[in-house]
């Protein structure tokens, strides 16, 4: 997080962001009531139950809202004004 940033949509913005930190849980649920049946450790994973490889930050434009992964953000950071 020591790149600038620049909102890719309203492509102003270069300064007011909420970053978002993504905490996964992983959980088997009953189908028919969608209660949480078993919540899992990451080391204790039942077989095809894939752990959560998504990226640990996502990143809100502060101005229009905007919620994209960081790499977005930092893409349209490099570009010139």
């Amino acid at each position: 997080m020591t790149t600038p940033y620049r909102c890719p949509n309203c492509k102003t913005n270069r300064s007011r962001f909420n970053i978002i930190q993504q905490v996964s849980h992983s959980v088997k649920m009953d189908p028919q009531s969608g209660s949480v049946v078993r919540e899992y450790a990451s080391n204790e994973l039942e077989p095809f139950h894939l752990p959560y490889n998504g990226p640990d930050y996502r990143v809100q434009c502060g101005a229009c809202g905007l919620i994209e992964d960081e790499r977005t953000f930092i893409k349209h950071g490099e570009q010139p004004i």
